[in-house]
């Protein structure tokens, strides 16, 4: 007679050797998930409360061939001295223009018209960066 192995039915004896590892693989991709999610959230919360000074440019109007105005709005802690920078570009996207703007006023919040001068017409203004000021 040739002896037949049977296999005992599944999971009737207890989780077999796959399962275990199946389960041990999702507990180690949770965990790394978890900890990767956690330090993303800490550069990210680090990064931005790290900001002193931030602004944002609400509106720009070409004044003239050689100038522009832009309308800015500048948030930065009461005790904090900043600048922003603008930049002025034509049609080409050829920078035509570029000014820093200091903000040394001891209030949070700054509403303010700029004039730049430019090398020619302006079809755009960004605003590049606004960062806390050196030695200020």
């Amino acid at each position: 007679m040739v002896a037949v192995q049977q296999r005992p039915p599944e999971g009737r004896y207890g989780r077999s050797a796959d399962a275990r590892a199946d389960r041990t693989l999702k507990t180690v991709g949770f965990v790394l998930g978890a900890v990767l999610l956690a330090v993303v959230g800490w550069f990210g919360f680090s990064y931005v409360s790290g900001t002193d000074v931030s602004g944002e440019l609400i509106k720009f109007k070409v004044v003239s061939d050689e100038s522009v105005e832009a309308h800015l709005e500048i948030r930065k802690d009461a005790d904090a001295h900043g600048v922003c920078t603008l930049r002025a570009m034509d049609k080409e996207d050829a920078e035509v223009g570029r000014k820093d703007v200091r903000v040394d006023s001891a209030e949070s919040r700054i509403d303010t018209v700029v004039t730049m001068r430019t090398t020619g017409r302006a079809a755009s203004v960004e605003l590049v960066n606004c960062d806390t000021a050196q030695g200020g």
